[in-house]
């Protein structure tokens, strides 16, 4: 039996609606196939709420943008900074990236230190939960209530709930 992937289109979790603007407002969508998501997966059977699943996703979304998951390769992307041009731009990105080191960081402190390997696990390396409580030595379905008192921290943490 094959999973269905549905994909979806979200706003991005930085950009923020200003209330005062009249008018169309700028904001980036992503497209999340929730398939590839052991958190998103929880979610869309009701294990997981809305609040846990947008701190979860904020937390994997510091993550990426930290760049805090391995590479095999070199990275393409980053090109020498040109005298006199982009500096700016580049600076920004990597304030960005800092930004998003230090919320990741204080987020996994936020949830604890028996809590921040499972959300380590699941959230940022994609790990299903069964995996993830064997690889800790844990019983056998456990890790979905851990997991729901990490998100509920991780939810106090970015102030999604």
């Amino acid at each position: 039996m094959t999973a269905s992937r549905r994909l979806e289109t979200r706003p991005h979790p930085d950009d923020r609606l200003d209330p005062g603007k009249t008018g169309p407002q700028v904001m980036r969508h992503v497209t999340v196939n929730t398939a590839e998501s052991p958190i998103a997966w929880l979610a869309a059977r009701g294990m997981v709420t809305p609040a846990q699943l947008h701190a979860g996703e904020r937390l994997r979304a510091d993550y990426e943008r930290a760049g805090l998951s391995a590479r095999v390769t070199m990275r393409w992307d980053v090109a020498p900074p040109a005298k006199g041009r982009g500096g700016a731009r580049a600076s920004d990105a990597s304030l960005a990236r800092i930004d998003a080191h230090r919320r990741f960081h204080a987020a996994l402190d936020a949830a604890g230190p028996g809590l921040a390997d499972i959300c380590w696990r699941v959230i940022c390396a994609g790990e299903g939960i069964g995996g993830a409580e064997k690889a800790m030595g844990w019983p056998a379905r456990s890790g979905k209530l851990v997991l729901g008192l990490a998100l509920d921290r991780l939810s106090r943490f970015y102030g999604t709930g």
